[in-house]
């Protein structure tokens, strides 16, 4: 039986999620990848243990979460049964809604059947009463704001959510939402997007906005897909995301087109005395509006490497400047 190290909450460091009561491990376990049907369930035990003993308390799944969709959340729930029950209490379970998910018309999108039937289905699939957070996976145009909003708050008054998210709204998307939740007085505490070295669109605006209402920004693609890593620093290997069709946010042209850049952000990091991964999250890390950054991991020592960067994520001004001239140059 799973016994989970006594000394795990030494040193993660943890951050309120915005104005609200909630904290969340400053760097969270996402199950975006590697937790799916055609993984290896003792790898995804590893993980979450290594994950857990390390003091993350905060694990991100989705309802499509694969592959197959909705088997992560499987995965999750045989888990959290068998090795992690005695520990609910001290676990920040997220999952969403949003994204394609089943047949038909009421299979994805913003609605309050979808996002009702979807938390239903989530609880089932994980084998809990209730989930921490419950976001929003997108926002969709084809529905009022006002219903997602109502849909989001009736979980909480049903007892299937403690606090509500939101991912991937752009600030005026963001700002109309949240009047409906103030309004509601419903607790949201934290927006989601994909933020990292290389993609930063959401200073466009919704920092400045999440700034001003003390909402947490949680960050996914934290390494750019892995481009921010090793992995492609010697080209494109066949087994990568790069390569794969289905791929959202990463392929070959891409990677080819930031090579040079990346190379120099690596010597940037080894000067610090960190790895290339290591220094990325370290950057997101040192930005105050961040309350917890995602990283994957298909297994344990990837999990472990990426816990380093806590260890140094103060950057000095000449340094953050060198890292800006080189992004500048990648554009």
């Amino acid at each position: 039986m799973y016994q989970a190290q006594s000394h795990r909450y030494e040193d993660m460091q943890y951050r309120r999620a915005g104005k609200s009561g909630l904290t969340l491990s400053a760097i969270g376990l996402g199950l975006w990848h590697n937790f799916g049907s055609v993984d290896v369930f003792a790898t995804q035990k590893e993980i979450l243990h290594t994950a857990f003993d390390a003091g993350i308390t905060y694990f991100d799944l989705a309802n499509n979460y694969g592959p197959e969709p909705g088997s992560a959340e499987t995965n999750f729930g045989k888990i959290m049964h068998s090795d992690f029950a005695r520990y609910r209490d001290e676990m920040i379970i997220a999952t969403k809604a949003g994204h394609r998910m089943w047949d038909g018309p009421y299979g994805d999108g913003g609605s309050m059947k979808n996002i009702m039937a979807s938390a239903d289905q989530s609880l089932q699939r994980m084998q809990l009463d209730y989930v921490d957070i419950f976001y929003s996976h997108r926002p969709d145009p084809d529905v009022p704001v006002a219903e997602t909003a109502y849909a989001l708050d009736k979980l909480v008054k049903q007892g299937k959510a403690l606090y509500v998210g939101i991912s991937k709204y752009n600030p005026a998307q963001t700002a109309a939402i949240e009047d409906v939740f103030k309004d509601l007085h419903t607790p949201y505490v934290v927006h989601q997007d994909r933020y990292n070295l290389l993609d930063r669109h959401i200073e466009n605006g919704l920092l400045e906005r999440l700034a001003e209402d003390q909402t947490g920004l949680v960050t996914f693609s934290s390494l750019a897909q892995g481009l921010l890593t090793n992995r492609y620093l010697k080209g494109i290997p066949a087994d990568s995301r790069a390569q794969r069709s289905d791929s959202p946010f990463l392929h070959v042209d891409r990677v080819e087109q930031t090579l040079a850049g990346v190379k120099q952000l690596k010597e940037l990091a080894q000067n610090r005395g960190q790895s290339l991964a290591e220094m990325s999250l370290a950057w997101l890390l040192n930005k105050p509006a961040v309350t917890s950054v995602l990283v994957g991991a298909s297994r344990a020592a990837q999990l472990t490497d990426s816990l380093q960067a806590l260890k140094h994520t103060d950057f000095t001004t000449d340094e953050l400047g060198a890292i800006d001239t080189v992004l500048k140059t990648m554009n």
